[in-house]
């Protein structure tokens, strides 16, 4: 019981905190300078990680799509498949995840030393708002960011399918790419992108909640990053069930109404 009321705790907390950046984002000005510092220095410090990460993820599709549609013999649809799998699914969540261990632990730790370092109640005292100054920009900067990092990441992941395709089932560039566009529809390109938007809103709130309230010194602030990592993850494997079931009520009403 102890425990359900620890993670309400939280959750609420979370929720407020994520009320209080949205109300800075529309009700103050942000410095436009400082949202774009923060979205080169996210994605400059993630892309290799990202780039990578997504091209052994196309890979590593095409080898499990590869392995049962040779006994199907419909090896030429083996590009459309994979790609189509990365992009509505493991894609998005992958990516997610890597930029959970990167770029919100970093957020976290940066934040929280700021914070047991009394940076950010001296930013309060000389009479600026730290939602405004700090939080907002890193905020934004990762939501933002988590885009061209998606759309790299899943370009890499078009490039590792094709090499997989090749060197594991035979399949030439040509006969890979040909039934992608046939496959990958716009509800599939779609789907991964509302699912990077709502990562990157879970990822962002929870890396800045967690790095503005640390407290416990340097020890605290070990504890947020690690307390970030955990719940980042867990929360968006709940919010992937979420969209993933929410888009499929959604897509069956719609097809009901075109009936």
């Amino acid at each position: 019981m102890t425990i359900f009321i620890s993670i309400l705790d939280e959750v609420g907390g979370a929720l407020l905190f994520l009320q209080k950046i949205l109300r800075s984002l529309f009700y103050k000005k942000i410095k436009t300078h400082e949202v774009f510092e923060q979205i080169w220095k996210v994605t400059a410090d993630s892309f290799f990680t990202t780039a990578m990460a997504g091209f052994f993820v196309g890979a590593i599709m095409t080898v499990q799509f590869a392995l049962q549609m040779k006994e199907f013999g419909a090896l030429g649809y083996l590009g459309g498949l994979a790609t189509s799998g990365t992009f509505r699914e493991v894609g998005p969540l992958l990516i997610a995840f890597m930029l959970s261990g990167k770029v919100g632990a970093f957020t976290s730790a940066e934040l929280g030393t700021m914070r047991v370092t009394e940076q950010i109640d001296a930013v309060r005292c000389l009479g600026a708002d730290p939602m405004q100054e700090i939080i907002a920009p890193r905020f934004l900067g990762i939501i933002i960011s988590s885009f061209f990092l998606l759309g790299g990441g899943l370009i890499m992941s078009v490039f590792g399918g094709m090499l997989m395709g090749y060197a594991f089932a035979g399949v030439n560039f040509e006969e890979y790419l040909r039934h992608v566009p046939m496959i990958v529809s716009p509800v599939s390109i779609l789907s991964g992108v509302i699912k990077c938007g709502a990562f990157a809103l879970v990822l962002a709130t929870i890396c800045t909640f967690k790095g503005f309230t640390t407290t416990g010194g340097a020890k605290g602030v070990g504890r947020a990053v690690v307390a970030t990592s955990v719940s980042t993850m867990i929360c968006i494997v709940v919010v992937d069930w979420m969209t993933s079931f929410l888009g499929e009520v959604i897509l069956q009403m719609v097809r009901g109404y075109r009936s």
